[in-house]
């Protein structure tokens, strides 16, 4: 059957679409900061049926069955803990958070390649200490030559990131949303105003 025509005759209320619930371990701190930790409501609701969460907080708006209402989870809480992983991948979209999205080179911000500091026609190898975020023209200006030949600096020597390291640098980058309801749990460590 033709999914757009299915579409049309499948009712998908526009509001619910959008209520994602924040997922806190059982410390109360997020999962993850970036991406940050979001369930979609249906599965915040099925968590909480099976008893797996605690709900925390809700929105205003309820989902019904023929026999129940329930209000749409905006933050639930893991009842077991979920140990963070020490070790931090070597992936691009770790390397560019490490770097904040940012080129080592001229501090741009858009369209990110990677480079490496040692090119590896002269040995470098792929690694945290010799690999950094670049915009495409620094990265073709440099080529395949030393930093010191091509007349360029590193902004930030390269290193490889600690997970709690890579956690604070994804706080920096919050979600274009950002529910009330979460605001409480997403910087409960930063310094208070006095």
């Amino acid at each position: 059957m033709n999914g757009d025509f299915r579409a049309s005759f499948v009712r998908e209320p526009q509001s619910l679409r959008h209520h994602p619930a924040l997922v806190l371990n059982a410390d109360y701190r997020p999962l993850s900061y970036y991406p940050l930790s979001l369930w979609p409501w249906q599965e915040a609701i099925k968590a909480a049926w099976l008893d797996r969460v605690q709900i925390v907080a809700e929105y205003d708006t309820c989902v019904r069955s023929p026999s129940t209402s329930i209000r749409i989870p905006s933050v639930v809480v893991l009842r077991d803990y979920v140990k963070p992983q020490k070790r931090v991948a070597f992936t691009r979209f770790n390397l560019f958070l490490r770097d904040e999205f940012a080129c080592q080179y001229c501090g741009s911000k858009g369209e990110l390649t990677f480079d490496h500091v040692i090119p590896r026609s002269r040995g470098g190898v792929t690694s945290w200490d010799n690999v950094v975020a670049a915009c495409a023209t620094c990265n073709l200006r440099k080529g395949s030559r030393s930093l010191r030949k091509a007349g360029m600096s590193l902004r930030r020597t390269p290193c490889q990131p600690g997970a709690e390291e890579l956690k604070n640098q994804g706080r920096k980058f919050p979600p274009n949303h950002l529910h009330e309801t979460w605001l409480d749990f997403l910087y409960w460590d930063a310094e208070l105003q006095a």
